[in-house]
């Protein structure tokens, strides 16, 4: 058992560790993912300043500190403090004989590196949508959902507003992916994570773009605010879950751009009576709700 507590121990302190010398610019740049999300935030939101699509929306919108503490608690706070528990859980599924290499479907470690690149971020892509679509459509996990949707003005900081219990959904099924993939993430892969951070605000932006024809390929603003509306079309429990990529939207027929105005309410039914403050959104979840 030492060895379990000795395991959560080390890499809960080694996370803060990390995470402080990133502040104060002791890692390399590319795995530099503090001051990198923070260089991400400023260039999209003075883009949001300079070209704004929604002119009446104020350049501090509504819950705009609110998304801004999400993000760096959902990156790094949140992260640091489950870091030592997947590290338990790593060194437990190891001694009982599953490893990073029992479910490899496919090894790309011979591959050139443009091409593990393009793969990895393809599959943690789809794995991404795929528990997207799964976070819409079963009402246990929209409790937590809801957190996300309770945006009421979008802008690139509300990529990151979402309940730790994401955290907890998404992580074993994008190490699922990864196990995938030989048990490995490219050795350049900080440039996949910063493309979909990047993306992701984008996405969020209080910026009009379609990325023209790659719009069938890339997700972007117009789409994704779809995403976001109260009013959902008739007989759906979601429209546009692409995260990165809107390829798989199209081709699994959950895509739906009416006009592009951006003149759209967001939120869900019931959204005037969801909690405004940090604390009581987190806690939400794991109370029982009234139907609504």
């Amino acid at each position: 058992m030492e060895k379990y507590v000795n395991a959560f121990v080390n890499s809960f302190m080694g996370s803060i560790d990390w995470t402080w010398k990133s502040i104060i610019f002791e890692v390399p740049w590319y795995t530099n993912y503090f001051w990198g999300l923070t260089l991400i935030s400023l260039i999209v939101w003075g883009l949001e300043i300079a070209f704004p699509w929604r002119k009446e929306q104020s350049i501090f919108r509504r819950d705009f500190w609110l998304d801004a503490f999400y993000m760096y608690f959902n990156f790094f706070i949140f992260a640091i403090a489950i870091s030592g528990f997947y590290k338990f859980l790593g060194l437990l599924f190891n001694d009982i004989g599953i490893s990073s290499k029992s479910l490899t479907l496919l090894d790309l470690s011979a591959m050139p590196m443009w091409s593990q690149l393009l793969i990895f971020f393809i599959i943690l892509d789809f794995v991404q949508w795929f528990t997207h679509v799964l976070l819409h459509k079963y009402a246990f996990l929209w409790k937590f959902h809801k957190v996300h949707h309770s945006v009421k003005e979008m802008g690139f900081a509300a990529h990151l507003r979402y309940h730790w219990m994401e955290n907890i959904i998404y992580k074993p099924l994008k190490t699922l992916g990864v196990m995938v993939l030989g048990g490995f993430e490219p050795e350049q892969a900080y440039i996949v994570h910063f493309v979909a951070i990047t993306i992701g605000h984008f996405n969020h932006a209080n910026i009009k773009i379609t990325w023209g024809p790659l719009k069938y390929i890339l997700n972007n603003p117009v789409m994704h605010l779809y995403h976001h509306a109260y009013t959902l079309p008739q007989g759906t429990y979601g429209i546009n879950f692409g995260i990165s990529l809107s390829l798989w939207d199209y081709i699994f027929k959950t895509n739906y751009v009416p006009e592009d105005s951006g003149n759209l309410e967001l939120g869900f039914p019931g959204d005037d009576k969801f909690p405004h403050d940090f604390i009581h959104q987190n806690i939400y979840g794991f109370g029982k709700q009234k139907k609504e």
